[in-house]
């Protein structure tokens, strides 16, 4: 794996690998927070999902969080990694690492990371349920990609 702190791949990810990219002699904790695939949603089964990406936008974006959690706890270190691809049942879709000094700000910016992850990188999923299969569009599932992918205003 790369030692990118901020990273798409369509490989498993290793947690131990993304935390280890924050570990620093003044941190006091490490959150880490690990998004995985769910097999009930609003009452549907999922049978595995498919994330796509823009990816060097994505990870661009994931950087702009990482300077931004920088600039609200200045003493922080992030590293985010997303997996696209086939996912099934459990696998992980993306893990946050921040350490801080103290856990408080720690918690606090790896809550930070997942909601701005949600709310600004381009990253799509489609839905592949017992009965049939829908792209769900931007990750806050505000706005539908019907054709697979975002339309350029949306990016």
């Amino acid at each position: 794996m790369s030692e990118k702190l901020f990273l798409i791949t369509d490989e498993v990810i290793s947690i131990q690998e993304v935390v280890d990219k924050v570990v620093h002699p003044n941190a006091g904790a490490i959150n880490t927070f690990i998004g995985t695939v769910r097999e009930l949603t609003k009452g549907k089964k999922t049978i595995y999902l498919k994330y796509d990406a823009y990816v060097s936008m994505a990870e661009k974006k994931l950087a702009q969080i990482g300077d931004e959690i920088q600039e609200r706890w200045p003493n922080a270190l992030v590293a985010i990694t997303h997996r696209i691809g086939r996912l099934d049942i459990t696998d992980i879709a993306v893990v946050i690492a921040v350490s801080t000094p103290h856990r408080a700000d720690s918690y606090d910016a790896s809550r930070y990371a997942i909601e701005r992850i949600k709310e600004i990188v381009p990253i799509w999923k489609k839905e592949h349920w017992e009965d049939g299969e829908e792209w769900m569009g931007d990750q806050l599932e505000k706005t539908p990609y019907p054709t697979g992918k975002p339309e350029e205003e949306h990016l």
